[in-house]
Formats: C-alpha cells, structure tokens, sequence
C-alpha cells in the first residue's frame, strides 16, 4: 500500500473519534473543486510504508481510529490487506471514498474491514459527468450508496455546495439517493491549485452560510437526516 500524505492526529475526520488520516495517491475522478489535486499528478510524493506503520504501532491506546482518504482509496488493490493490518493493531477504521467501486466496497464490508465510511454524492445523475469527468459515473455511486444501506455500517453521504448546483440540482440529488442515516451539505471553498480551463468555475462566488442554511431546510423533506458541516 503506497500513500502520499498524513495527518498525524485529527479530531475531525472521524465523527467522535481521534485519528489519523491516511492519504493515497491517484483518483479517477477530476472535480474542478479538489483539494487534493496534488495526490493526482503523475508523481505524488509517496511517505515510506514502514514510517507510517511504525507511526501507527506506536500510537496504540492513544489514537482511536485510521481513516484512508484520497485521491481514491478504492483504486488501490490491496486496501483490504491494508485495513486487514489496521484491524489487528486494534484501531477503527474509516474510508472515505467516491463511490465508484462498489465492488472493492463490498469486499471490504463482506470482510468486516470498516467501521465507518463517508461517500460523496456529488451532482445530479443528468450531470454528474460534467462536474466529476474522468470515469465518474452516478450509477456506480448510487450502487455502493445503496450497498452501505443494506450492510447497516455507519455512513455518512457528502455534498459540496459549489456555486454551479442551484436549488433544484440539490433537490434532484437528495431525491435520487435513498434516505440516509447522515447527509452533509459541505460549503464550497476556492482550491489553492486547479485547472486554468477551469478558471471561470473556480471563481464563481460560493453560496452564504445563510443560502446553504435554506438548502438545509428545504432538503430536509427529501433527506430528514441532512446537516450541515459548519
């Protein structure tokens, strides 16, 4: 299992407990709006494996929990081994994920690796491709959503408010996913790095506290279990 970045200890990134944050290297979407994008180019910065595990060792009792993120996590083959490893030392585990491998998502739930995901819906279906490129497709995300349901694991779904999702977006999106234990509005903020094809979009000024606020309420008779992560 390679990675390209850590986060030593965050209280954050897994809801009640403290971890830390695994980051692997490659994804096979382009949101124009990543954070990440660094992870994505051809030569990430790859941390040494025994670093982190010796990181990790000694950490035990102090740290609650691991959570691998991205890029995409699910890219990579042996993350079942990887969270198979984390099992042993004792500690939860949680992944963050975009949803587009409900296969490698069911290996890892059928073998009783997670204790928490978090899965990013992230348009509406008619316009998913759009948003995401690369090899984005809502189907595959709706699947692994519905995956989640059915395996009664704790999950959350996210969403980002970027400028370009209107009202209505957000409503068609809130009804095309089932009704979720935990749905999180997330505001929009301006990457450091981006595409310049992608200048005008970055730009665009991001919704208010109190526009995401109305969202909240109106999405709240598609999704009841909606919040907001501010």
């Amino acid at each position: 299992m390679i990675f390209a970045g850590i986060v030593k200890t965050s209280l954050i990134d897994y809801p009640g407990q403290i971890a830390t944050v695994l980051f692997t290297p490659g994804c096979n979407f382009n949101c124009f709006y990543c954070h990440n994008r660094s992870l994505t180019e051809d030569f990430p910065q790859i941390i040494s494996t025994e670093e982190i595990e010796s990181y990790l060792r000694k950490r035990i009792g102090l740290i609650d929990g691991v959570v691998i993120t991205g890029g995409e996590p699910t890219l990579h083959q042996d993350l079942p081994d990887y969270f198979r490893f984390l099992k042993q030392l004792g500690y939860l585990t949680k992944l963050d994920t975009n949803g587009s491998s409900p296969e490698m998502l069911k290996t890892l739930i059928d073998q009783c690796l997670l204790d928490y995901v978090a899965i990013d819906y992230k348009a509406p279906k008619a316009i998913y491709q759009r948003y995401c490129r690369g090899e984005a497709d809502p189907d595959k995300v709706l699947t692994s959503i519905n995956l989640l349901l059915e395996s009664q694991l704790a999950f959350e779904v996210r969403t980002t408010v970027f400028p370009q999702l209107t009202q209505e977006d957000l409503i068609a999106m809130a009804e095309e996913i089932p009704i979720v234990p935990r749905y999180i509005l997330n505001p929009y903020q301006k990457p450091l790095y981006y595409l310049p094809e992608d200048q005008e979009w970055i730009d665009s000024p991001p919704y208010t506290e109190t526009e995401i606020r109305a969202f909240q309420e109106t999405l709240k008779l598609y999704q009841p279990n909606v919040v907001l992560s501010f």
